[in-house]
């Protein structure tokens, strides 16, 4: 294992910010992982700190097959985690809306700028992301249609599911994005949460990449565990979403994954003060249970609920 600065930004008051890299094996740029882009992502870097501890065991296992090399990126942003902030500092900008990044723009225009030009030349690029949506999902990977996503290969994860969704204006400046742009194969891994940490989500996502770069000829071990589905592809439109009317104290009523019927009930809002019950939630079809909200608190006409 090799660690390195991959990027570094100078700060007035305080420490430099710098971007740590390690590197398993030597040759060609197989594959670039990047975990927490975003302060508030620490199941990102979490999953990220298990697979470097299982590529450091495969290495001394001389398991990475001869030429090829895999570059792990635990944490770019940590200015934002050191404070629990979820953009930068500063001016609440997104890193991961500044992809391929600008030299000499605003400090996350650098930072992308800086970052991408180490792993830009990858032919596999993995992000471990978060939703704009706070809540826990069903583990997936998550593909933009740029007319250069890799169907096939996001299969070798053998998660559960599969998504492909149309490309926004705004994602264009995604890392994801310009991956793909630049013909790396880019996939977006999604685990359970994203400001706590899910260590079984974290342990079968380390192991579904271990049984992608095996089938991709980057590492030969043997994989006990993990995720072993025939992924189901889907689009974003096959997902059906359930919003609420009311704001209030938000409840769950099911478990993520779970089966539910239509006209089984999801979730209550409750009125902060009194406690009455101002709505319920139910199923409108029979489905599992993609994604749900799970803070406390829940806005009006807020998606609170996934089904697939």
């Amino acid at each position: 294992m090799n660690r390195k600065i991959i990027y570094e930004l100078n700060a007035l008051y305080r420490e430099p910010m710098q971007v740590t890299g390690y590197e398993f094996g030597e040759g060609e740029k197989s594959v670039c992982v990047v975990g927490s882009l975003r302060g508030n992502e620490i199941q990102q870097m979490f999953t990220c700190n298990k697979l470097i501890q299982r590529l450091k065991k495969l290495e001394q296992q001389n398991r990475i097959v001869e030429g090829k090399s895999i570059l792990v990126l635990p944490c770019v942003n940590t200015y934002s985690m050191n404070i629990g902030k979820r953009f930068w500092p500063t001016d609440n900008t997104d890193i991961n809306r500044m992809f391929p990044g600008y030299n000499e723009g605003e400090t996350t225009q650098r930072i992308a700028a800086g970052i991408f030009e180490v792993i830009k030349d990858y032919g596999i690029g993995i992000q471990f992301a978060s939703n704009y949506m706070s809540g826990r999902f069903l583990p997936h990977i998550r593909m933009m249609q740029t007319g250069f996503e890799d169907i096939e290969t996001a299969k070798k994860f053998e998660f559960p599911y599969v998504i492909r969704r149309n490309t926004r204006p705004f994602d264009t400046t995604t890392l994801n994005y310009n991956w793909q742009i630049w013909e790396t194969r880019a996939f977006s891994v999604y685990t359970t949460d994203t400001d706590e940490i899910d260590a079984k989500s974290a342990a079968d996502a380390v192991k579904g990449i271990e049984q992608m770069l095996n089938k991709e000829g980057i590492l030969h071990s043997s994989v006990n565990g993990g995720y072993h589905y025939n992924s189901r592809v889907l689009c974003d439109d096959n997902l059906l979403s359930v919003r609420c009317r009311e704001a209030g104290i938000y409840e769950n009523k099911v478990d993520i994954g779970e089966e539910v019927c239509k006209g089984q009930l999801l979730a209550e809002i409750t009125d902060p003060y009194e406690g009455m019950v101002l709505e319920q939630l139910v199923a409108p079809a029979d489905g599992t249970v993609f994604f749900q909200h799970k803070a406390p608190l829940i806005y009006a006409s807020t998606t609170a609920i996934k089904l697939v």
